[in-house]
């Protein structure tokens, strides 16, 4: 595991990364248990969708094998420092220790670009999220029931929440 770790390192993602970031999240897609989205959005619309602020990937031996942005919650300005994180990892590149290393580098990234509330909706059957979620310090925050339809079938989620202990509260 070391020497995976050790060959890893970020970027902030850039538009030519998408066909590299878009394979890893039609394998999100895939799984049934990473989004709502039915469907690849194109990167128009994914690039509409997330703040610039805080898109990273993460590369293994020079490939991209994760990625991590930040979409806004609101429009209202009392609510800037507030983001709804995404966080992908390819399945190959799984329980290496690098979506730990992914998701401490995009909570730094955030509180260095004054995010201090980040939030996720994950799906109960997600397991592995929620672990990698309440490590970095993410609290349950409920259950939203019923949330919304994925391939026609009403699915539950569980929002998560973590608090920045460095950044001011505006």
């Amino acid at each position: 595991m070391s020497n995976c770790l050790e060959t890893i390192h970020f970027d902030k993602m850039i538009e030519t990364d998408w066909p590299n970031v878009k394979s890893i999240y039609i394998e999100g897609i895939a799984s049934g248990n990473a989004t709502f989205d039915e469907e690849l959005p194109s990167w128009d619309v994914w690039n509409r969708s997330y703040l610039t602020a805080c898109r990273i990937v993460v590369k293994e031996a020079g490939r991209i094998v994760g990625w991590a942005a930040l979409q806004p919650i609101s429009s209202k300005k009392a609510l800037a420092g507030v983001a709804e994180l995404s966080i992908y990892l390819g399945a190959s590149s799984r329980g290496k220790g690098i979506g730990s290393r992914l998701m401490a580098y995009v909570i730094a990234e955030s509180e260095a670009n004054g995010f201090w509330t980040l939030q996720s909706g994950v799906f109960l059957e997600n397991i592995a999220s929620i672990h990698l979620h309440h490590k970095a310090g993410f609290r349950n925050v409920g259950v939203r029931q019923r949330i919304g339809k994925l391939n026609g079938v009403w699915r539950d989620i569980i929002l998560l929440e973590r608090r920045s202990n460095t950044v001011e509260k505006r």
